[in-house]
């Protein structure tokens, strides 16, 4: 791509543009907020301290599981209080009817499950010997991790790996010959 100027007939070529670097956005591999739910613990709690089974049993019958339906949730307990594993057990055999996954632990932490289990399933052909920017800025940001696995993916395929935006980058890696 190239623009000319009125001015002295010059042209401004877009060095980026036709450089051939991909730019990868790993934003894109997170999961939208609305793919996911938390269930907590703490309503069925007996004075936000205690969990009783036969009350717990029962509530899990009389609970709308359908809110849950094709979600990835997160079960958590916002209080502190001792939870029995085998009640967060009895809460994901439930959620298996109804949940796309279940996972244990807070929203974050399931948000970054989600994004390296995508970034795991990126084929990597489609990158090899390319120079790559893996995009560092914007509204929204991913996960450390999602940086480290996503170097970890492409870096035995790609030409050079780079972080920022392609008008300025942090070199990463760059195969030698």
């Amino acid at each position: 791509m190239s623009f000319v100027s009125n001015r002295n007939m010059e042209t401004l070529v877009n060095k980026v543009a036709e450089s051939g670097i991909v730019t990868i956005d790993l934003t894109h591999y997170m999961p939208s907020e609305s793919s996911m739910a938390g269930f907590d613990l703490k309503p069925f709690l007996f004075r936000e301290m205690i969990l009783r089974e036969k009350d717990y049993r029962e509530a899990l019958k009389q609970f709308d599981w359908k809110q849950f339906e094709g979600k990835h949730v997160y079960i958590f307990c916002s209080v502190d209080a001792i939870i029995p594993m085998w009640a967060n057990m009895l809460a994901a055999s439930n959620l298996q009817q109804v949940a796309l996954s279940v996972f244990y632990g807070y929203r974050e932490a399931l948000e970054h499950h989600l994004t390296l289990d995508a970034i795991s399933k990126i084929d990597t052909s489609e990158f090899a010997e390319k120079r790559l920017v893996i995009k560092g800025c914007g509204d929204v940001s991913a996960p450390a991790e999602a940086y480290v696995a996503i170097t970890a993916l492409l870096q035995p395929v790609a030409k050079s790996l780079m972080y920022g935006e392609p008008c300025s980058t942090v070199p990463v890696y760059k195969k030698k010959n």
